[in-house]
């Protein structure tokens, strides 16, 4: 079997030759190409060649965030958390409104939309340093939406916003550069659903509490406002050529509540997945961060993928405590805590005893695609990455 088959029969619920090993490399590789740190053998590769000589399926669920669209306005929008990626299955142009940018040479962007009502204003941060420390998304300095007062001007942006399905470089990139690697994903959204937008990009968290402890009535009187222009991005995705779609990321239950989880994100959630379910796709969700009281949330939403799970010790939750409540309704891709790949965290016979155990908890392997989670870290050892691989290759097939 491939990558690309074996990762699509786990999520059918199917047998495999072997146990899928799809570990997301790009932070790693990224942040020591910069520093000019790969190993010999790799200091002249593509990301793509650097996994396919180690025998490991492409992880594509998170997309680049440098890859900028050719051609594109790049980084204007980021405050917005609008990525304008050159393998995006849309674009967003915004029309009526007066966009004003400034850099300070520090990093930092300031952008100023004006708009009949109002004005809105974000700050974001992206530096060297963070390029060579892996990181790709920006900082958001200054959200987008501070209080009540800022509703209808943000609400005319989106209401005269346009989004247009492009498929091109998609399409290319899933036939030629993915090929049987494994699954193409194709973006939605980083956030899941009109409410999930506000926490997680338009808004800080506790301006957000507040506001919403305040006047809900208008706050969900804006999501309302919101969820067009949320459904146009989703319908782009979902009718991409992409078999499976990434729709939501980063959760954590110091942040995004059981409360808030269950009111603003699963019913979209669900009624995204059924959509694709129609189609015969899969949805994705990027469930990193701490998954107290929210793993059996996931499961109302039926979304397909719990991308990233992070279990104990870098969470509470163990991978058993998470396998059990998922059963057969979710696939795990993850599985591995990232800080049992650095040497500084974990002793080496604590990795090898976690490694074992992993492997041990995850039963016959159903439903699951071993990854590191949340992703490779620029300080993990190389050779525990090896040893991981070769303790999967002896896990057999799934059955």
């Amino acid at each position: 079997m491939t990558n690309k088959e074996r990762i699509l029969a786990v999520l059918r619920g199917e047998p495999t030759d072997v146990l899928p090993f799809v570990p997301r490399l790009d932070n790693w590789f990224y942040a020591h190409e910069a520093t000019g740190t790969l190993p010999d053998q790799y200091k002249h590769a593509t990301l793509r060649e650097f996994a396919d000589d180690l025998g490991v399926g492409f992880h594509s669920i998170i997309p680049n965030f440098k890859g900028w669209r050719k051609g594109g306005y790049g980084d204007l929008h980021v405050g917005l958390g609008i990525y304008d990626l050159e393998l995006s299955p849309w674009r967003v142009e915004f029309h009526n409104v007066g966009i004003t940018e400034e850099r300070n040479g520090k990093g930092e962007h300031h952008v100023v939309y004006e708009t009949p009502k109002g004005k809105i204003s974000t700050t974001t941060v992206y530096t060297d340093q963070m390029l060579k420390d892996g990181i790709t998304l920006y900082v958001v300095k200054e959200h987008a939406l501070k209080s009540y007062e800022d509703y209808e001007a943000l609400a005319y942006i989106f209401e005269n916003a346009e989004v247009i399905p492009i498929y091109d470089a998609y399409e290319d990139y899933k036939e030629n550069y993915i090929g049987d690697r494994g699954v193409a994903v194709a973006l939605s959204a980083m956030w899941a659903s009109p409410g999930h937008y506000l926490i997680k990009e338009l808004m800080g968290f506790q301006d957000f509490y507040m506001e919403r402890y305040d006047d809900q009535e208008a706050m969900d009187e804006l999501i309302g406002r919101l969820a067009p222009f949320c459904g146009k991005l989703f319908d782009a995705a979902i009718n991409s050529p992409a078999e499976v779609v990434l729709s939501g990321a980063n959760y954590d239950f110091t942040f995004t509540t059981p409360k808030v989880i269950e009111e603003l994100v699963v019913p979209e959630l669900k009624r995204q997945s059924e959509i694709a379910h129609g189609m015969g796709k899969f949805i994705a969700s990027h469930t990193d961060g701490e998954n107290i009281m929210l793993l059996e949330q996931y499961v109302k939403a039926g979304f397909d993928i719990a991308d990233s799970i992070c279990p104990a010790p870098l969470t509470k939750i163990s991978l058993k405590e998470t396998r059990e409540i998922f059963g057969d309704q979710m696939t795990i891709w993850g599985g591995v805590p990232s800080i049992a790949l650095l040497p500084a965290s974990v002793s080496d016979r604590d990795f090898y005893r976690l490694v074992d155990e992993t492997l041990e908890v995850i039963g016959r392997g159903d439903h699951m695609i071993i990854s590191v989670a949340d992703t490779l870290p620029p300080m993990a050892d190389f050779d525990r990455l090896l040893y991981l691989k070769k303790k999967v290759e002896e896990f057999g097939p799934v059955r």
